[in-house]
């Protein structure tokens, strides 16, 4: 472990990344104001279970109107969620068929935007995150296959602001819609426009909007790698970064030495590989520091968002590089607090416990590891794999199995710890200093790659099944969970 780097800034530089860049194809607006609101109507794809519990009074609840929540941290300010699971899990509220992706739902107020594919056609739906009524549906077709087996859905999570729904999918298509009636506002075909090569997993970082811009991680040849929309026109706004090309990151906005900025770790499909964080003026584009950490493979990807701290920024990958925790020096340039190797988290963001950071390090499910550092120093304090034995019922009688969480998507609030295992566990943990406890658990279902973080709005967990369970035979799902306090 190299730690207490200091002052070594490892090839940060700074330079102008907005001039140059022209829009190839402006794309035409819908005319004149949208159509009225659209009312909520019975959705026979959703199967209803029981009502929610009453939200507790004075209970603090939030939106989730973008990736990793309210805070872009996997944390979220919900209060008066309950105390332990009930018998069997945590009460199934409502369930809906989903398609391919790993795209996670967002929600503002009562209305949850789902992205996913369904055959031949990108999907993207408004429905009542209350009941799964749906408000509206709008579908564009869609060839992206994926060239390493997974499943050819969206990525990307959609982002909500401003009364607008901006997606971004598998193969480069970005849309505006209105969230209240469902109309395109304008559209874009990124790929073709900017003659962009298909990245590894095609496009995978969620958009992220900020002020009266949209910005993605585009990666066009020779740049922009990253570029802002106008949210009102699709218009290009700015684009940067000529060199290093889109990750599965997606950009998260902070306060780089006292300045609103956007941090964004871009690497992509590249020989030899390269990538790293860039900080930029969300105003322009202007790059303000960059910090090159990417793992030596060529099949390394750098997937997991940056997450702003007070100490700096952490950025990890987990093909060799590890763990850094970036601080802006006094000239602006980016230079390493820490690093550690051994603290390589791939897609799933680490959160900030007190003084520790949390998360998972490994590539695969065998060599995931719980992990916790002191955000400070980034020495490690503990790490642990929890694993215990499942009896599953077949035909031929019951079998045991060994399993864990593996490679877990974290999510803190109401002073807790939620955890979703990547084959279908819902956990709640107590981490501290003194290590990790697994409280409670619930198997929700048998099924693979439960990759998409869980998302928590007015007391509701919801949860992608992405692929069908093992055991029960129930296919791919949104499912909503009741987690209010009796």
């Amino acid at each position: 472990m190299a730690l207490g780097l200091g002052l070594l800034a490892l090839a940060a530089q700074a330079g102008a990344g907005a001039p140059g860049f022209t829009d190839p194809a402006p794309p035409e607006v819908a005319p004149g104001a949208p159509p009225p609101p659209v009312a909520a109507a019975a959705n026979p794809d959703v199967v209803s279970r029981a009502a929610p519990r009453p939200l507790a009074p004075g209970s603090r609840v939030a939106d989730w109107p973008h990736f990793l929540g309210p805070a872009h941290n996997q944390t979220s300010p919900e209060t008066d969620l309950c105390a332990t699971f009930p018998a069997g899990g945590p009460d199934l509220v409502w369930a809906m068929p989903k398609g391919e992706g790993f795209a996670g739902p967002v929600i503002a107020g009562e209305r949850l935007v789902l992205f996913h594919r369904v055959g031949g056609e990108e999907v993207v739906e408004c429905l009542h995150a209350l009941d799964g009524r749906r408000f509206w549906r709008v579908a564009y077709p869609t060839t992206y296959r994926d060239r390493y087996g997974y499943n050819s859905g969206p990525r990307a999570s959609p982002a909500i602001a401003g009364g607008r729904v901006f997606t971004f999918g598998a193969e480069g298509h970005l849309h505006c819609i209105d969230l209240a009636s469902g109309r395109i506002e304008w559209r874009r075909d990124l790929h073709t426009e900017f003659r962009v090569p298909r990245n590894f997993f095609g496009v995978g970082a969620s958009p992220l909007v900020t002020g009266d811009v949209v910005i993605v991680q585009l990666g066009a040849p020779g740049g922009p790698g990253v570029a802002a929309f106008d949210v009102t026109t699709g218009r290009l706004r700015w684009g940067a970064e000529r060199e290093w090309g889109p990750s599965y990151a997606t950009p998260v906005p902070a306060t780089w030495g006292g300045r609103p900025r956007v941090l964004v770790f871009a690497g992509g499909e590249s020989r030899p590989p390269t990538g790293g964080l860039l900080v930029l003026d969300p105003a322009t584009g202007a790059i303000d520091a960059r910090f090159p950490w990417r793992g030596t493979r060529y099949e390394s990807v750098n997937a997991a968002a940056p997450l702003a701290l007070a100490e700096g920024v952490f950025v990890s990958e987990c093909y060799g590089s590890g763990g850094a925790l970036v601080t802006a020096a006094p000239d602006g340039s980016a230079v390493a607090a820490w690093t550690n190797p051994a603290f390589g988290v791939h897609f799933m963001t680490a959160v900030r416990l007190g003084d520790l950071l949390c998360g998972v390090h490994g590539h695969g499910p065998q060599d995931a590891e719980f992990v916790a550092v002191e955000a400070a120093t980034g020495r490690e304090v503990w790490r642990d794999q929890p694993i215990w034995t499942e009896t599953v019922a077949e035909a031929r009688g019951p079998r045991e199995i060994r399993t864990g969480l593996f490679r877990a998507s974290l999510l803190v609030a109401d002073g807790g710890v939620l955890a979703l295992g990547e084959f279908g566990h819902l956990a709640r943990l107590g981490i501290s200093r003194a290590g990790l406890v697994v409280r409670e658990r619930a198997w929700l279902f048998a099924a693979t790659e439960t990759w998409t973080p869980p998302v928590l709005s007015r007391g509701l967990l919801y949860v992608c099944q992405n692929t069908r369970d093992a055991v029960a035979g129930t296919p791919p799902r949104l499912l909503c969970y009741d987690l209010r306090a009796d």
